[in-house]
């Protein structure tokens, strides 16, 4: 009898053990997850924490840390429309607001190592840009140390020039004029450089330098085929120093030989003819046409009619495969429509980069992912890309008919 009655005891007292067993383990499990290196919010995305730090803290010590590291967005209307994904890197979320961070950060980075300019010690980088580059520069070189001086034509956005004064920059206009007279902005930056006094100083000079180029080399072609698991038919977007076309089309290339690699022009810009007719040349420069000094086009920052060395390693290296071509109201159009169907607020050029997108999924048929860069948003296009009246004035208006217009 007692024989009979201990066996269910011995099996209960087992079966305590193990429970009380399992449930310390859980806990140990939980505890670890809890507080590893690694967290997940509510919306499934993974935040890193800092591994060093015993609170498990998450924050950055300076604005550089949030320099790249952007993430890519589909642009649901437009893949709906075409049947492809239409994937954007959403440049504009990094903290200067556009792709231009990287550039900048790269070029700083590399005068220090070079010893061409110390941090604190009154050093200035100079710059020639038509606004996006000098922001970036600006705020990365007041996070550094640096001071920042900027010579930009006086026929951009107002607001550009409103936020580099905000910014700390010293902020000087010329008017707009060929590259090869000595009063072109770049020419300026060059000659401000060398009158400078204080020893070290840095010309930035985003268009000839290979920091340009390096930065979407190691960062900006990296995060893509990473967050793409280098799924991609077709690498779409505009040239302005041709660095982060150059630079992230050398990464793909290689590790995804199918891959299309688009250029999205301007109106106004010669690089279609070169990659189509190999001639740098666009009808708006012909004589007695010609309106602007840089590209005759409402958008800001894209486009170029002559050669750099970014823009060189383009076609020096065999690494367009196609153009398309980009006239103004297709931009404006396609603008307002990714605003009205998408909540998606962009500057001009990624408007440009949009409507090349769009092309070269219809061109290519259902099922293909077409990647392209969203370089900004449209806060630094208020006074002139999405002024409707400034641009009545130049005779685009909106009909709010993009694929209409594009089919």
């Amino acid at each position: 009898m007692n024989k009979v009655v201990a066996k269910p005891i011995f099996h209960i007292l087992v079966g305590i053990i193990i429970t009380l067993t399992t449930t310390k383990i859980l806990e140990r499990i939980r505890k670890k997850k809890k507080n590893s290196t690694t967290t997940t919010d509510e919306e499934g995305f993974e935040m890193e924490m800092n591994k060093n730090n015993k609170n498990k803290t998450n924050y950055h010590n300076s604005i550089v840390s949030l320099v790249g590291n952007t993430p890519m967005l589909r642009i649901k209307s437009l893949s709906e429309a075409t049947g492809c994904d239409i994937v954007g890197k959403a440049e504009f979320m990094s903290i200067g607001g556009s792709s231009k961070d990287r550039v900048a950060l790269f070029i700083i980075n590399e005068a220090e190592k070079d010893g061409l300019i110390k941090p604190y010690t009154g050093s200035t980088i100079f710059e020639g840009t038509v606004g996006s580059t000098g922001i970036s520069l600006a705020l990365i070189a007041k996070a550094k140390g640096y001071n920042c001086h900027i010579v930009m034509p006086d026929d951009q956005s107002e607001e550009k020039y409103l936020l580099l004064n905000s910014l700390g920059a010293t902020v000087e206009k010329v008017r707009p004029c060929s590259i090869v007279d000595k009063n072109h902005f770049v020419n300026v930056a060059k000659r401000r450089a060398n009158e400078m006094n204080n020893e070290p100083d840095k010309l930035s000079d985003q268009f000839e330098s290979n920091a340009n180029f390096k930065a979407h080399y190691t960062t900006t072609g990296p995060e893509i085929f990473k967050q793409t698991g280098g799924n991609i038919d077709a690498f779409v977007m505009g040239a302005g120093t041709g660095g982060t076309l150059a630079g992230v089309s050398s990464y793909l290339k290689p590790l995804i030989p199918s891959i299309k690699i688009v250029l999205a022009d301007p109106q106004g810009s010669g690089l279609h003819a070169k990659v189509k007719h190999n001639v740098l040349y666009s009808p708006f420069e012909k004589e007695g046409s010609r309106k602007r000094h840089q590209v005759d086009t409402i958008v800001e920052g894209m486009g170029q009619n002559r050669r750099t060395k970014n823009i060189d390693k383009l076609f020096e290296n065999h690494l367009i495969d196609d153009s398309v071509k980009v006239k103004d109201i297709e931009a404006l159009e396609m603008s307002r429509y990714v605003m009205k169907n998408d909540g998606l607020f962009i500057g001009s050029s990624t408007s440009v980069n949009l409507v090349a997108a769009y092309r070269c999924a219809k061109a290519l048929g259902p099922g293909h992912t077409i990647v392209t860069i969203l370089c900004d948003n449209g806060l630094r296009h208020l006074t002139k890309f999405w002024n409707d009246e400034y641009c009545k004035k130049l005779g685009l208006v909106s009909k709010g008919n993009a694929l209409e217009l594009l089919n």
